[in-house]
């Protein structure tokens, strides 16, 4: 049976593609996470509980992957086909108050894991990127060819790193690397920190909450089952050599070595605005906004080109915005009113 390494596989994403793959195929999961307390270690440990009912087929172990003696003991152990690498410190903003900690675990915790593939000769290395790493870019929609060196803050910054870290693995050791640059993923079991989750809540508690740049941001909003849906094809899919390679073309996407950037968004993009009025009616409140100027680091505005996506993976999103919020309130709702944690 495939055994498939999921890191972060506690983490939103982590969690939801571990589900996913379980149901729709027959393989095994080791899951890794260090379960730390950026936010609710709870919400982690409930999501844990969902992938343990899979039993034998989900492994999970608590490790940390800024530690390389237990990484590459893991995957010497066991018969590792596949990563996919999600584990990071996630956070645009939270970079302010500690980017040692976007150093540690998304620097060296990836050169742990490249080292850990490469040694043990993994097939397939699946890592996750962010849209903030077009930055400064002005150009709509985000394209993967388009120069992806100014990025606006750290976190970016070291997305971008890693991006660069895995093109010279792919390169000197031919390890197929794919890295999937996701565009505002969101949905059930989201981060605390992340917008809809905040929106939500501050709505249903009759709390005022802050929007940046006065509400003149615009994302492109993806929904999770597009996102775990885009992962599972892209795990298929391994990179191969493109012999028709050239710098003089400015393919950034692809490679002479077996490596593959690709965007996965929902190729549509909506207002903040908009977005805060379909949380209000499905939360059936009026939200209490107080509007700030823009904060510095963020992306004023994100679309993905998916055209490349389209055709790599057969990738086609499916979920609409609006289906999409009404089923994030939905569980929220659900949540909070059985895990006895209050709003």
């Amino acid at each position: 049976m495939q055994k498939i390494v999921i890191t972060g596989v506690a983490g939103f994403i982590g969690f939801h593609l571990a589900k996913r793959l379980l149901q729709e195929q027959n393989l095994t999961i080791i899951g890794i996470d260090n379960l730390n307390n950026y936010y609710s270690v709870k919400l982690k440990k409930d999501r844990l509980k969902i992938l343990k009912k899979f039993k034998k087929r989900f492994i999970f172990k608590k490790i940390d992957i800024c530690d390389q003696k237990k990484i590459n003991s893991l995957f010497l152990r066991n018969k590792i086909s596949k990563v996919v690498h999600l584990a990071a410190q996630a956070g645009v903003r939270y970079v302010k108050k500690n980017p040692s900690t976007y150093f540690q675990n998304n620097l060296k915790g990836f050169f742990n894991v490249l080292e850990s593939c490469r040694l043990n000769k993994v097939k397939h290395l699946i890592s996750a990127s962010t849209s903030s790493v077009y930055g400064l870019n002005k150009k709509m929609p985000f394209n993967v060819d388009l120069p992806a060196d100014h990025p606006t803050q750290f976190y970016a910054a070291s997305k971008r790193s890693n991006e660069l870290m895995a093109h010279s693995y792919s390169h000197m050791f031919n390890l197929p690397i794919t890295l999937i640059r996701f565009f505002t993923a969101y949905g059930p079991w989201g981060r605390p920190d992340m917008a809809l989750y905040i929106f939500v809540k501050s709505i249903l508690k009759n709390k005022k909450f802050k929007v940046f740049n006065y509400g003149n941001h615009s994302r492109d909003f993806t929904y999770i089952d597009d996102i775990t849906k885009g992962i599972s094809l892209a795990i298929k899919k391994v990179p191969k050599k493109n012999l028709k390679w050239t710098p003089k073309y400015n393919n950034f996407s692809s490679s002479e070595a077996p490596f593959k950037i690709l965007n996965l968004g929902n190729g549509k993009r909506i207002n903040l605005k908009n977005y805060i009025k379909l949380i209000e009616k499905y939360c059936n409140k009026k939200a209490k906004i107080y509007y700030v100027g823009f904060q510095r680091g963020d992306l004023k505005d994100s679309l993905a080109d998916i055209r490349d996506t389209r055709k790599y993976l057969k990738f086609s999103p499916q979920i609409s915005v609006n289906s999409g919020v009404k089923r994030f309130v939905d569980w929220f709702k659900s949540y909070h009113s059985k895990s006895k944690k209050a709003l």
